[in-house]
């Protein structure tokens, strides 16, 4: 193999990874985003939650 065919080599396999790395940050972003509404979802429902635990103690409260 002479130096031109490494050097070529070498240039191809440099271009696969930097394809594979934008392809990587492409997901980590999709997974982020996908966290993100999954975090929002949560903190709706705990909310949703505790406002019922709340008023169910004020209604229990009320009725003694």
């Amino acid at each position: 193999m002479t130096t031109d065919d490494r050097l070529s080599q070498l240039k191809n396999e440099f271009e696969k990874g930097q394809m594979e790395l934008a392809r990587l940050e492409q997901r980590r972003q999709e997974i982020c985003a996908t966290m993100l509404r999954i975090s929002g979802a949560i903190q709706v429902l705990e909310e949703l939650e505790d406002g019922r635990r709340q008023e169910s103690v004020l209604a229990s409260s009320c009725s003694s």
